[in-house]
């Protein structure tokens, strides 16, 4: 009967182990838990050039996105954009959040404003260090003078609206995501000056 008992506790317990590694899984992005968003734009394809209509030294517009491949139990999107190849560091262009769940996408040229018509939030951005961002909404590529830079647009379907104030910066983001990315998908693409 004992050995029944203790049987039982372990399988019970080996069951809830293997339920909250899952879980940290599917958080972590790990194991068969996260899924992939595709990530395309009209405006250029993964792997090339973006044009300098949505650079600094032309319109400086948000190029519009498209995702499809979002799971059941998405409640909404969230998009940053970076420059990993930025002489300082990683270069935040864009963080955009509470996207609603029914969105398939983002137009381009959306308005640089702290909270879009559709509720959408945009974080602050524009540099490495959390501590000097200084800019609402999409600031395209700038990367000084040389060799190509590549900019990362990853979105996350997440099973929750963060509900963050605009202005929350990168690393708030992700602390808040952490646990409720459901799937992400990135789009690169290429610029130079």
């Amino acid at each position: 009967m004992k050995r029944t008992a203790v049987f039982i506790c372990l399988a019970v317990l080996a069951a809830c182990a293997a339920q909250g590694g899952a879980a940290k899984n599917r958080a972590a992005g790990k194991g068969g838990g996260m899924k992939t968003l595709k990530v395309t734009s009209p405006a250029f394809a993964g792997g090339g050039y973006i044009p300098a209509k949505y650079a600094c030294g032309g319109e400086d517009v948000s190029p519009a996105l498209r995702w499809e491949g979002a799971p059941s139990g998405t409640r909404s999107f969230a998009v940053i954009m970076e420059d990993p190849d930025a002489p300082a560091g990683t270069w935040v262009h864009w963080v955009l959040f509470d996207i609603p769940a029914s969105a398939g996408g983002l137009p381009g040229a959306l308005p640089k404003e702290d909270v879009l018509r559709d509720g959408s939030r945009h974080g602050l951005c524009w540099g490495v260090n959390e501590d000097d961002f200084s800019r609402i909404g999409y600031y395209g590529p700038c990367p000084p003078p040389g060799k190509p830079h590549h900019y990362h647009f990853t979105v996350y379907a997440l099973d929750i609206a963060p509900g963050l104030p605009a202005g929350t910066p990168k690393g708030a983001l992700l602390d808040a995501m952490k646990g409720h990315i459901l799937a992400q998908g990135e789009l690169v693409g290429l610029y130079k000056r």
